[in-house]
């Protein structure tokens, strides 16, 4: 067990007992024992009441990490079974791997599966990991030998090149972990559609797996309509896009301002057989376009609104509301009566009251009317801990405007 004790000031141990996972530097009376960064640490109560354990980060804001709240020694087979529960929830068995059901999955969802800072997906025959914490930083090489062994994967390819990790004091790095390197591109199978990823280059870990769901959505929704102009905005390597045209849309317009994201989406609508001349795909200013589209007086069945985070922290969030209510306030303008808006925010700092009050202004302001058709949150694959509501970063709204 660990020598090293953090102590906790009294009237701040409401939260840890509860099973949140943060500790920050403010609720901390005490550190004795002289932890070395990353060290598993014993917490308590200020009277010596046992709280749990965790990784210990004297950088990060964030001093201590959770991973247990009860006496249990963390041990290598500690994390091995954690690894093991998150991975059976999702994947099953190693026959289910190597069956290759399913083909592309979150495995590890950091905190929210209980191993703090710990991000690993599945593609093909590749796992990508992030290390997002210092605890998991220092502990990388031994977590991707026991997911090589728990999975056989051909590769583990690491991809914490993400600025969080300034937080905790961290450089951003990226490169292989174990076994073969990943091609450029990896194939994978969703919903009946094929995608080719790059997990090297790609934004987050290659690919959107968290709206898996909600392109699923999108795909139904358009199936029901007759005309199907779409309008794709923000569209990275063209996900929400190659759904609309598989649901039926006869006029997809792709937005991004990656070139080549919008190269790897044109080739993904061939690559799955569907009508490239039914999908445009422009290189812009999301903000800039929609202004145009407004003050030319276009007209669309349905728009998709998935902008990257705009609120890094609480301070950021002020400014974050006013991108999203311009975005979409020109969302509305845009879209014919009986059109379907898909708006979502992936900002952990915007709440799902305070994204949906953003758009009711937005609406406001348009002088439409709208509803609620559907909540919309992250994919199956991504659970939020109940005890960590800052889990349910991606929410969404499916509006009908009438």
């Amino acid at each position: 067990m660990p020598n090293a004790v953090i102590t906790i000031k009294h009237g701040k141990e409401k939260a840890i007992q509860n099973r949140h996972p943060w500790v920050f530097s403010g609720a901390i009376q005490t550190v004795t024992g002289n932890p070395a960064p990353a060290d598993v640490v014993c917490v308590q109560t200020h009277d010596g009441q046992l709280l749990g354990y965790g990784t210990y980060n004297p950088t990060s804001q964030i001093r201590v990490r959770m991973l247990t709240w009860q006496d249990e020694a963390i041990t290598p087979e500690w994390w091995r079974s954690k690894l093991q529960q998150a991975i059976t929830a999702r994947a099953g068995d190693q026959a289910q791997w190597r069956n290759g059901t399913p083909n592309a999955v979150r495995l590890i969802n950091a905190e929210n599966d209980y191993l703090p800072g710990l991000v690993v997906d599945r593609y093909g025959d590749w796992l990508v990991l992030q290390a997002l914490t210092l605890g998991i930083d220092a502990r990388k090489q031994e977590i991707a030998a026991m997911l090589a062994e728990l999975l056989q994967p051909a590769g583990i390819y690491e991809r914490s090149d993400v600025d969080i990790r300034q937080k905790e004091g961290l450089r951003e790095v990226k490169g292989l972990l174990w076994g073969q390197e990943p091609p450029d591109t990896i194939e994978i199978i969703e919903n009946g559609l094929s995608f080719p990823v790059d997990v090297r280059h790609g934004h987050k870990t290659g690919f959107y797996l968290d709206q898996r769901e909600n392109r699923a959505t999108v795909r139904r929704a358009l199936e029901s309509i007759a005309a199907r102009r779409v309008l794709n905005m923000f569209s990275y390597t063209g996900g929400f896009g190659v759904y609309a045209l598989a649901g039926g849309a006869n006029d997809v317009i792709n937005v991004d301002s990656s070139g080549p994201a919008l190269a790897l989406a044109e080739a993904t609508v061939k690559l799955n057989g569907l009508d490239p001349d039914a999908a445009t795909f422009i290189e812009g200013d999301a903000f800039t376009v929609l202004r145009d589209y407004a003050a030319h007086g276009e007209q669309f069945d349905a728009i998709i609104l998935d902008p990257p985070k705009f609120a890094q922290s609480e301070k950021q969030v002020e400014r974050a509301t006013r991108g999203y209510k311009d975005l979409n306030l020109h969302a509305f303008k845009l879209l014919k009566p009986g059109g379907l808006l898909f708006t979502f925010s992936c900002s952990g700092a915007i709440t799902t009251d305070l994204f949906q009050k953003v758009v009711f202004g937005a609406l406001a302001d348009s002088g439409r009317q709208a509803q609620i058709v559907r909540h919309l949150g992250g994919s199956e694959d991504h659970p939020v801990a109940l005890t960590f509501p800052e889990g349910a970063y991606l929410k969404g709204l499916m509006c009908r405007v009438v």
